[in-house]
This record gives structure tokens, C-alpha cells and sequence, in this order.
């Protein structure tokens, strides 16, 4: 897709949340409610128009009494809708009728004949007026866009929602230009890809875009599972797999307790955004009866009440032989000392860890601090790079979408996996613009380090600087900075995490003393 069609899709998307943030001012749902039917609404229009499309190239196929079933569109990527579902039809129906009784049963016709949607579409548009949901559907009619292209607006759909209502829309929701970046340098061409907090899915939403920019079809490509502790999320995880034309297993647990995919060993890819500096996990599930470690964590459980080292335990258990792995961590495992330096040690050692990319503040939703972007590949561990780990400071690559965020430009995403790619001896691209910057910092097309930017750390480098995986340490300093102007930022960017983690813990307690005060004034 074109930069100037995706510059117009993002203009038309911020016109129509606008239109949706207006109508929201007259219903009464809590603005977590109202993401549900609007998503699902959107959802609607994009399955309606992937299933025309399916529709035209099977009817030749089809006549007398003969029709497609419901399977026949599933197969070319389109959820078969009834006819009582169907877009169109609702938006035609009288001023009179009730649209959100009809709207309920269009829902649940759609998951009576497609089983993946089952308990995923809203039953609440009773809910919101009449009025508001005829404004809603006459915003969306219009829309003749690519099916693909309703991928995009479902996303910024989701995440407006993420930024400017739920205060933990993170967990659920991963800016786009972080999935993208982490997508580029796994490269998932084929297998099996898992996330066990895939929140709303959208790493298996890009990674499938990644395949289709490669000219290969994700339905016969890659295999998705994932898992979801929030029943809300895990159902627009669902739903946003639908707008993009795939299907998966995703499943309804607590990936700290409990393993429903069989993980160990298993998959070819894993990614993942999970919850920074997680506490209180409890770790008497975390081991047998006998007190031996679960075999999920086989790098150790660390002793200090923080998860970071429990999830990256579990991304790399989850890797078969050749599996590489992408995810985003918290900056302080990069360098905490310990029992999580001792389980650091032991990574390290097995030759996996691949690539350590740094990414600057204010790239999520509801998170200022800066993270680092950790990537693993059981399959370098013999080979030539074995002991030998590459570090990119990416944290001045950035375009200013807005005063508070930031993101990457398919440029920059490019360009960073191009690094990558030299590293792995891969043939670059240049598709998205990166082609000049590539030249200028590999004139001879070969990789280099380059001073701030980037640079290949042997095992003994890395032991040396007390097993720290913080690429600060060793790329150096960009022209133009001063080594204590960078020692300034790693200080405050440490200062600044800490002050988030009690931020989030202190909005905890509020709720819980809310609650508590709630029950006492209530019995």
C-alpha cells in the first residue's frame, strides 16, 4: 500500500472517530463498553465487503439450488455472513425498526455459522439509541476501500481507544510501528507463531501483513496460538483476526500458571509485549509438588518479586531448534543484578540471544519510559554469530505523530531490520525508502558498526560489562552527543521507570481501597 493511500486511510480514520468519540456523549456505556460495538461495527463493514468479494468468484461455480457454504468462504478468508447480517441489509431497514435488537441477532447469526467468531461479537447494542447506531452504520457506509485497508482503521480504532480511555489500554494494545519493528526482524515467512499475552492480536495481524508483502498467502503460511487472561480482550483479539482474514488458537488462560498450547519447544516464532516489572507472581505455581522448577522456566526463576525473567523464561522455552523470538522488556532486565544477572548469564551462554535494539520514550500508549526490544534465535547458537550479539540504539529514529507520541516511519522500520539483515549476511530491502541511509552507513553494502548506531559485542565483551544487554553500553556515542549528556539519560530513563512502577502500583491500591470503601458503604 501506497504512503499516500495510507496517509488518506489515516486521515479518513480520524474522521471517523471523531464521528464515533461525538456519538459516544449520547449513549450511557463506559467507554470500554462502547469500544466493543463500534469495533464490531467496523468489523462488520470490512466482513461484508470481503465476502462480496468472495462471493462474485464462487457464484459462477454454483447454480440451480446449489450454493456455497459457509466453509467454501471460510476457506478463501471471508466470514460467511447470513443474510440478516448483512451490512447492507441493516443500513436499508426502516427509522422504526429496532436496529440494536437487530443488530444483536446479526451478531449472533454470524457466530452460529462461523465457529471462530463463537462468543467473540458484542450482544449489547440494546445498549446505545436507535439514533446513535443509525449514525454510526450511515458514517461507516460509504466507506469502498480495500478489505486489507479496514485492517488499518480497525487499529487506530483500537488503539484511540488504548490512548485516550483505558488506562491500561497497553496491555491489550501494542503500537503498530513496535509490532511492525518486531515482525521485520523476526521474519516470520512460515510456521507456527505464538504469543502468550497477545492481548488484542497484533502481532498475528502483522505478521500476516508481512507474509502478504512477501507474495505468499498467511492461510497456508502461518499457524497462530496465542494466549489471553482477559475475556474482553481475548474476544477482540478474535474479532481483530476476523478483519484481517485469519483464524487461530487462541485461548483463555494465565500464561504465568497455566500452559494450554504445550509450549515447550514447539514453535518456530514467538512475540510478545508482556506487562513490565510484574509483581506478586506466585511462584508455588511456578514449581512441582516436589519443588523441582517447572519445565517452562528453564533458564531459573529469579528471586525478587518481578516477572520480566519469568516471561522471557517462557519466550525462549517456547522455541523449537531454530525458533527466533521478538519482544519488548522493560529497560531495567537489560541490566538488573541478582538472581535476574544469573538467569541474564545463562541466555546469554546458550548463543541465542540475537539482536538488542533500544527504543526511545513516549512510543506507547500508556507508558512514557523508553523500553528495549529483545530478539532470540535458537538457530544461531552453533553457527558463526554463536557467541557474538548485535546492539542497535534506535533511540533517535523516530517521527513525532503527536506533542506525547511517537512512532516509527516504514522507513526507519526498514532501515533497522536492514542492520539486521547485514548482520544475518541476508539481502537487504528498500522498498519503504531506506535505501539512501543504507548506502551512506554501508557504502560497500556489507555490515559495519556504526559509532551510535550500532555494533557486534562478542560473549566475553558482554561478561565484561557484568552480562548487561543495554545497548548503551557498548554502541557508543552518536556525533553531536556528549558521553555525559548519555550517562545523564540512562540515569534518568532508570529514575523514570521506577517512578512508573509506582505510579501503577499506587493506582492499584486507589482501586482497591475504592472497592473496599465501596462494599463497606453498601453492606
Amino acid at each position: 500500500m501506497g504512503d499516500a493511500l495510507t496517509t488518506n486511510l489515516q486521515e479518513l480514520s480520524r474522521t471517523l472517530f471523531s464521528a464515533a468519540d461525538q456519538l459516544w456523549t449520547n449513549s450511557n456505556l463506559r467507554p470500554d463498553q462502547y469500544a466493543q460495538p463500534v469495533l464490531a461495527l467496523i468489523a462488520l463493514r470490512q466482513m461484508e465487503a470481503k465476502f462480496e468479494v468472495v462471493h462474485a468468484d464462487l457464484a459462477p461455480h454454483y447454480t440451480g439450488r446449489l450454493r456455497p457454504s459457509p466453509a467454501d468462504y471460510q476457506a478463501r478468508g471471508a466470514v460467511f455472513l447470513p443474510e440478516k447480517a448483512r451490512f447492507s441489509r441493516l443500513l436499508s431497514l426502516p427509522g422504526t425498526a429496532d436496529l440494536g435488537a437487530e443488530l444483536n441477532a446479526a451478531m449472533k447469526g454470524i457466530a452460529e455459522t462461523n465457529p471462530d467468531l463463537a462468543g467473540v461479537l458484542p450482544q449489547g447494542y440494546q445498549g446505545l439509541p436507535n439514533s446513535v447506531l443509525q449514525e454510526l452504520m450511515r458514517v461507516l457506509a460509504p466507506l469502498k476501500i480495500d478489505g486489507d485497508a479496514y485492517g488499518l482503521i480497525f487499529e487506530y480504532f483500537m488503539g484511540q481507544f488504548a490512548s485516550n480511555y483505558m488506562q491500561k489500554g497497553g496491555e491489550f494494545f501494542t503500537p503498530a510501528s513496535i509490532v511492525k519493528l518486531i515482525v521485520e526482524i523476526i521474519e516470520p515467512y512460515h510456521g507456527a507463531i505464538f504469543d502468550p499475552a497477545c492481548g488484542s492480536g497484533g502481532m498475528f495481524a502483522h505478521s500476516a501483513d508481512f507474509v502478504r508483502r512477501h507474495h505468499k498467502s498467511p492461510a497456508s503460511e502461518i499457524n497462530i496460538f496465542g494466549v489471553e487472561k482477559m475475556s474482553d480482550t481475548l474476544r477482540l483479539c478474535r474479532m481483530n483476526l476476523a478483519v484481517h482474514g485469519l483464524s487461530g488458537d487462541i485461548r483463555e488462560a494465565n500464561s504465568y500458571y497455566d500452559d494450554p498450547h504445550h509450549l515447550i519447544g514447539r514453535f518456530d516464532f514467538v512475540m510478545a509485549n508482556p506487562p513490565f516489572n510484574q509483581s506478586e507472581v506466585d511462584r508455588t505455581k511456578l514449581v512441582t509438588a516436589t519443588g523441582k522448577v517447572d519445565a517452562r522456566f528453564p533458564l531459573g526463576l529469579p528471586t525478587v518479586n518481578n516477572a520480566n525473567y519469568i516471561w522471557i523464561n517462557l519466550f525462549y522455552a517456547a522455541l523449537n531448534p531454530t525458533g527466533r523470538a521478538g519482544f519488548v522488556m522493560a529497560n531495567s532486565a537489560a541490566d538488573a543484578g541478582g538472581s535476574e544477572r544469573e538467569l541474564r548469564k545463562k541466555l546469554i551462554e546458550t548463543g541465542a540471544v540475537d539482536c538488542i535494539v533500544a527504543v526511545g520514550p513516549n512510543m506507547f500508549f500508556t507508558v512514557t519510559l523508553p523500553v528495549t526490544l529483545w530478539f532470540l534465535d535458537k538457530g544461531k547458537a552453533k553457527g558463526l554469530r554463536g557467541d557474538k550479539v548485535l546492539f542497535v540504539d534506535a533511540r533517535h529514529l523516530f517521527s513525532q505523530e503527536t506533542r506525547s507520541h511517537r512512532v516509527f516511519d516504514p522507513n526507519h522500520i526498514e532501515f533497522i531490520g536492514n542492520i539486521v539483515r547485514l548482520w544475518r549476511d541476508e539481502k537487504i530491502e528498500t522498498q519503504a525508502g531506506s535505501g539512501s541511509r543504507m548506502t551512506e552507513l554501508f557504502p560497500d553494502g556489507s555490515y559495519r558498526d556504526v559509532l551510535g548506531l550500532c555494533k557486534i559485542i562478542t560473549r566475553d565483551e558482554i561478561k565484561a560489562q557484568d552480562w548487561s544487554l543495554s545497548p548503551g553500553r557498548y554502541v557508543g556515542v552518536a556525533p553531536g552527543h556528549s558521553p555525559d549528556e548519555e550517562a545523564f539519560k540512562v540515569i534518568l530513563e532508570a529514575l523514570q521507570e521506577g517512578l512508573e512502577g509506582l505510579n501503577a502500583e499506587a493506582a492499584q491500591l486507589q482501586a482497591r481501597i475504592a472497592q473496599n470503601v465501596a462494599e463497606l458503604l453498601s453492606a
